[in-house]
């Protein structure tokens, strides 16, 4: 895996939206995308594909068992391939599971500060009413509050909710005692429960993952959205797995459109069976990685602290959460302006993202000093 092999000269010739989407002087700390190279499994399939000519419609049949096998294997969970359906991304997942088991005008429950497409996905693709329950923040990081939850899952106009996990963009990995509150709750209250664990094989070293679906049991009214994007860096190849319980999977094989599985990539099967078969080492490595920039990014953080800059140390994945103050409502966008960094916005995150930026660290310790650097100035020169 080349992370600090990997010069800004060769990461700006990727055409990638990370790269693409600001002008050359800025330097992106953003999207998630990492800056890594493929996981030679996945390099070889794909380059394999290519010197055959194989750049046709996708078989998928295979997925199903390879993403059984790669669960078990890694939180020893074994769930049913009959019960997955693979679709082009997670969001059409949680949209698919929305259309399918809630009903027009049903209130769906999302904690802020959260991923920005659930907002859209819930009120303009599934047309159904937001409710937000945000997230307790605390000196120990963030957790769902479950009082908050009971109380939203007693109203009967809800009906749904999306539950983020490992949480995004707070890295939260939640405990199993609290997935189980929720499931126990859900089931209490008749509530659709889909979770987006498309974060959870980056899970880091301190943190355990727990899957949604094996806590909450064959007959729970649940959906859990998976896929090897985020993890091996594939997004751009869109394959993504929609897994059913018992009393769902059924409704979900029989409601979902032929249509919603178009948007599935040859490249992306090709790519997700090298990844849950073949990359597991290259995962180990990558975590490895991943825990020794959020220790440098930590570190750094420190410094700022006295000038107004606090997070909670994520327990996943590569993005972290900050609270700026001194640079407004929108830290990203002075950051931008003044720094040439780029960073996301707080706001698309609902209202607690007021202040606050997410950063991406996923890059080497080189590449990330330099977004530091240019971060600590332009905190400096409002501080003065």
């Amino acid at each position: 895996m080349a992370v600090d092999d990997l010069s800004l000269a060769q990461l700006r010739e990727r055409r990638s939206v990370k790269w693409r989407y600001y002008p050359a002087d800025v330097l992106p700390a953003w999207v998630a995308e990492m800056d890594v190279t493929l996981a030679p499994a996945i390099a070889e399939a794909l380059h394999a594909a290519v010197d055959r000519s194989d750049t046709g419609y996708r078989w998928a049949d295979e997925v199903p068992g390879a993403l059984a096998d790669f669960t078990e294997y890694q939180w020893s969970w074994r769930l049913d391939p009959e019960r997955v359906l693979v679709l082009g991304d997670v969001m059409t997942g949680i949209a698919q599971s929305l259309l399918q088991l809630t009903d027009p005008g049903d209130h769906i429950v999302i904690n802020p500060p959260i991923y920005p497409p659930f907002f859209s996905t819930v009120e303009k693709v599934a047309g159904r009413t937001l409710r937000e329950v945000p997230l307790m923040a605390g000196k120990d990081g963030y957790a769902i509050d479950l009082d908050a939850m009971e109380r939203a899952f007693a109203d009967p106009l809800v009906r749904g909710y999306v539950l983020c996990s490992p949480h995004n963009p707070t890295g939260t990995v939640h405990s199993a005692r609290t997935l189980q509150a929720i499931a126990e709750m859900a089931a209490e209250h008749e509530v659709v429960v889909i979770a987006d664990e498309i974060h959870a094989p980056l899970t880091l070293p301190g943190a355990v993952h727990t899957p949604y679906l094996s806590v909450a049991g064959d007959d729970a009214r649940a959906t859990s959205c998976l896929s090897a994007s985020k993890t091996w860096n594939i997004p751009g190849l869109k394959c993504a797995q929609l897994v059913g319980t018992q009393s769902t999977a059924e409704v979900l094989h029989e409601r979902v459109p032929l249509e919603a599985t178009f948007g599935v990539g040859h490249f992306g099967v090709l790519g997700t069976l090298a990844a849950y078969r073949d990359s597991r080492d290259w995962l180990a490595e990558l975590l490895t990685v991943l825990d020794a920039r959020r220790t440098h990014l930590e570190s750094r953080l420190a410094s700022l602290a006295d000038r107004g800059v606090s997070w909670v140390r994520p327990q996943a994945s590569y993005l972290a959460w900050m609270s700026i103050d001194g640079l407004g409502e929108d830290p990203a966008e002075v950051l931008l302006a003044e720094g040439r960094i780029a960073v996301n916005s707080g706001l698309p995150f609902g209202a607690p993202g007021v202040g606050h930026a997410r950063i991406n660290f996923a890059t080497s310790e080189t590449v990330l000093d330099e977004v530091l650097d240019a971060m600590g100035a332009v905190i400096d020169t409002h501080a003065s």
